[in-house]
């Protein structure tokens, strides 16, 4: 548990360091998203059994690098490159793959990368205030866990989905959703009165819907990708963050609230100045 909670301390410590650093290099956001996309999909590659499938990987891994760089149109050409490649590369080398594993790696592909890069887009909703989205919507699905993780080990009782996840607990979960919700609220505390004096406001209604519904996302992604764990018989994606597992394993749960938080934030303003 020791090494969990450092391991944590440290991830949510580094994207503070990219929050305090992005006026001065704005890059540094799309770097990191590219490196935990690469990570992410090589983590996938090798669970799918697809490491050695170089005319399948490379193009999934490029896919991955490029996807955080862009947006619009400039993202729809790179995934029709990457659609292109991947599937001419199924026709080419037919007898050493199969449909099947060709599918599953494009879903993921498609879902990772995109998923992933709607934290760029969330800096780029605001000038002021984008960087706060971003951490809103790391924090959302990070906090929802840690809060779900400490619930069950103490009340968890009665098992959500034994098949899938027999740790996970209806008492986690309702407890994660609890302290989702009291999280983004302080957040917007912290916001408004601690950093901004008063001068900026943020929605406490959004945080509150961010927090209900960013607990639910959190763990319908971690059971995703455990079941897709499930049926690759591993039980991490890796080893990169210690007590975690691999990046997948640490940033399943984002996947899914990222995205959510994007669309959310893009009807109903998080922050006004």
């Amino acid at each position: 548990m020791k090494q969990r909670i450092l391991s944590g301390a440290i991830l949510a410590l580094f994207f503070a360091a990219i929050v305090l650093f992005n006026q001065s290099f704005p890059l540094a956001l799309n770097i990191v998203v590219a490196l935990i996309s690469v990570t992410a999909v090589f983590e996938l590659v090798k669970a799918l059994g697809l490491a050695r499938k170089w005319f399948l990987a490379a193009p999934a891994l490029a896919a991955a690098a490029l996807v955080p760089f862009c947006k619009g149109n400039v993202q729809f050409l790179v995934y029709c490159l990457f659609t292109l490649l991947l599937f001419s590369a199924m026709l080419i080398y037919h007898q050493e793959t199969t449909f099947k594993e060709v599918g599953m790696l494009y879903s993921m592909v498609v879902l990772i990368p995109s998923a992933l890069q709607t934290l760029v887009s969330l800096r780029d909703l605001s000038d002021n205030h984008g960087m706060f989205y971003v951490l809103i919507a790391v924090l959302s699905a990070w906090v929802a866990d840690v809060g779900a993780y400490f619930a069950g080990t103490f009340f968890g009782k009665h098992k959500l989905c034994p098949n899938i996840s027999p740790k996970k607990t209806i008492e986690g979960a309702i407890g994660g959703m609890v302290v989702d919700v009291v999280a983004m609220l302080l957040c917007g505390v912290f916001f408004t009165e601690l950093y901004h004096h008063g001068n900026a406001q943020a929605s406490y209604l959004v945080l509150f819907i961010i927090g209900l519904f960013g607990s639910v996302l959190s763990i319908l992604g971690d059971l995703s990708f455990s079941l897709i764990k499930r049926s690759c018989h591993i039980k991490d994606f890796g080893q990169v963050i210690p007590g975690h597992g691999g990046i997948l394993d640490r940033f399943d749960s984002v996947i899914f609230t990222a995205p959510f938080v994007y669309l959310l934030v893009g009807f109903l303003p998080l922050a006004g100045a």
